[in-house]
């Protein structure tokens, strides 16, 4: 197995990075620390990650505009050779353009069962509303605030008596556990073939008039009540790859593709040469290619009446 290549950033002491620290040195664990860096020098975490091994990476913020600061830090995670960012109690607020180069990529950690409670003081803040619960939350990141697509939660509840030190104490337990398992999930998704049928599938159905069915093993996609335009192969027949399988002009096209790029694309057994299989399960899947590959099998197999309007548009 590849380990997927991880850069922590922290702030203070360290903890959750420590707990995604020790949980990558378990047999099976699908991702390693490859970095672990900071915006203050002093950080105790940076000792830890010294102590254990990792390599490190200390760039004090101060009087430093904060795109030349997230620039730097940017430039020593990719020089780690990273592929996946997480943050574990990085007590700055990213840049725009930080966040969009590692869309998709970069995860963080926050001490509340989010959309509830963005930003600071989240315990206080539940206590004082009376909720029955705290908790924490695993998002993606983007440039919103705390607001990026969730991968986790785990509700703490909150007793009587509690104050915002005791319930940050049981959520900090929660925290350890939940983080690793999130960004284990995280990073072996794009190869998963239940996400890689999903994101298939929304692209699929987005299709006019077409449906998903079940055929020799595979889901499959067509026009409603007409001709299929996608498969979706999960190693069928033992091949041991994940992959759609779209229509294409012929035989010709087909070993174009193939020469082009023998890792990704295949001519698909007992399909022919009117069929081109795509790999899913690189790891590097352009969706917007596979949104115009099923756009384009969908046209070929689509009656006169679904295509005439598309045709017209193409027009101008």
């Amino acid at each position: 197995m590849t380990r997927q290549k991880v850069a922590v950033l922290i702030s203070g002491s360290g903890t959750n990075m420590a707990a995604l620290l020790y949980a990558s040195r378990a047999a099976g664990c699908p991702y390693e620390i490859v970095l672990v860096a900071a915006n203050d020098p002093e950080a105790k975490g940076l000792r830890l990650a010294e102590a254990e091994g990792v390599k490190t990476f200390a760039l004090s913020h101060k009087g430093m505009k904060r795109p030349e600061h997230d620039a730097a830090m940017d430039a020593a995670i990719r020089a780690s050779g990273a592929q996946w960012v997480a943050l574990a109690g990085y007590m700055r607020i990213l840049t725009p353009e930080f966040v969009a180069g590692w869309e998709g990529r970069m995860v963080n950690i926050h001490p509340s069962l989010l959309p509830k409670y963005t930003g600071l003081h989240t315990h206080d803040r539940a206590i004082e509303a009376r909720d029955s619960h705290g908790g924490v939350t695993v998002h993606l990141v983007t440039a919103q605030l705390d607001d990026g697509p969730i991968l986790g939660q785990t509700p703490v509840a909150i007793l009587p008596g509690d104050t915002a030190d005791t319930l940050a104490g049981r959520v900090l337990i929660a925290e350890h556990q939940l983080y690793s398992r999130c960004l284990a999930d995280l990073v072996t998704r794009e190869t998963s073939p239940e996400w890689l049928l999903g994101r298939v599938r929304e692209r699929a159905l987005a299709q006019p008039e077409s449906d998903e069915t079940v055929s020799h093993g595979m889901a499959c996609f067509g026009v409603v009540k007409g001709k299929k335009f996608a498969y979706f192969s999960a190693d069928h027949h033992g091949d041991g790859r994940v992959a759609l399988l779209v229509k294409i002009s012929g035989l010709d096209e087909q070993a174009m593709m193939i020469e082009q790029d023998e890792a990704r694309y295949f001519r698909p057994a007992y399909f022919g040469d009117g069929w081109l299989g795509i790999r899913l399960d690189l790891g590097d899947t352009d969706w917007e290619a596979i949104s115009d590959w099923l756009a384009r099998s969908w046209r070929a197999v689509a009656p006169r009446k679904l295509t005439a309007l598309l045709d017209a548009a193409d027009q101008f």
